[in-house]
């Protein structure tokens, strides 16, 4: 099986884990509710729709976990979970609006397991929703059993703990998915240029453009942030157990971005940390030799020979060139 193909799977595996685990979540968090419901508020038409929801959540995932494809559940569960909870959001309508919350992860599950046009579509179907909700019990007239105000902080108390732990398993499975998703995408490019045996100056078109951004974004951010480049011995590898991705994959995105190779992007990176100091560093104070360390510059011939390789002039005509360094070279 290629890696491609092992990764998929393993996608595949987190998102059948993570309904798993959320479903669990959920019936745990409905029993709760079902018991304060029954033993403490003796709400009982609240207790007996808990309950109800509790059986049939749990029965029906049972029966659909494994006759039925991963997004057909996702999508089902989307749709009729608000539904469900509509009648938990009229009930409290007039004490909170805390209720509410238990639709705030719809989208961030939409995010996890489909496309952004879908997610946009949840997004208004939750707002429908809202408004529906606002227009019925301003217009109509229920019967709902009254709650103390003791009673409905105790509920929120637990619902907004109940949100929390929802939306943190949600965070925690969409970054593994999404890392996934990302190493997935940048193989199969991998896989579709190895097939090119002479590259044109047009032989990245066919790239997922997506991908490779992804992946430069968090090469520049580990540079930028971390300043990777000031450690002497810093390399290919050392930036591929940073980022916790294959070097190939590293080198391709880098040039994808114009750069000939790791090298050049590196050495880049330090002359112009260089330049920075330059203007920055009071040379009185310091000496070239700390600008040239503290950039990652081992020596200071091969510090010379990269910056005239790059800048087109040595360090000393640089120094001519732009006073404002106040460099004595």
């Amino acid at each position: 099986m290629s890696e491609v193909n092992t990764k998929n799977v393993q996608i595949e595996k987190f998102k059948l884990e993570l309904m798993d685990r959320y479903t669990i979540l959920m019936l745990l968090v409905l029993g709760v509710y079902a018991v304060i419901f029954t033993f403490f508020i003796h709400d009982k038409m609240m207790s007996w729709y808990l309950m109800i929801g509790l059986f049939f959540s749990g029965y029906t995932y049972s029966i659909v976990r494994k006759k039925y494809p991963i997004s057909l559940i996702v999508h089902l569960y989307l749709l009729f979970a608000p539904i469900y909870n509509f009648y938990i959001m009229l009930a409290f309508w007039n004490n909170s609006v805390a209720s509410f919350c238990w639709l705030l992860p719809i989208p961030l599950g939409a995010y996890i397991f489909f496309s952004k046009k879908e997610v946009l579509l949840y997004v208004a179907y939750i707002l429908l929703l809202i408004i529906t909700g606002y227009i019925a019990a301003n217009n109509f007239n229920f019967t709902f059993p009254e709650h103390t105000q003791k009673e409905v902080m105790f509920t929120d108390t637990i619902l907004f703990i109940s949100n929390i732990l929802v939306v943190s398993l949600l965070i925690y499975y969409k970054d593994k998915i999404r890392k996934l998703e990302i190493l997935s995408q940048i193989e199969s490019t991998v896989i579709r240029k190895d097939e090119i045996q002479a590259p044109t100056e047009n032989s990245w078109d066919d790239i997922d453009v997506e991908s490779m951004k992804k992946l430069f974004e968090k090469i520049e951010t580990a540079m930028t942030e971390n300043k990777l480049f000031k450690d002497d011995k810093f390399n290919l590898s050392k930036l591929s157990v940073a980022l916790d991705v294959n070097s190939t994959y590293i080198s391709k995105a880098i040039r994808y971005k114009g750069y000939s190779n790791f090298n050049t992007y590196l050495n880049i990176y330090r002359i112009n940390y260089v330049k920075k100091l330059f203007t920055e560093i009071d040379f009185q104070k310091t000496t070239l030799m700390y600008i040239y360390t503290e950039a990652g510059f081992s020596n200071q011939s091969t510090f010379n020979r990269v910056f005239k390789q790059i800048v087109g002039i040595t360090p000393s005509e640089y120094a001519q060139q732009n006073p404002q360094t106040n460099i004595d070279l």
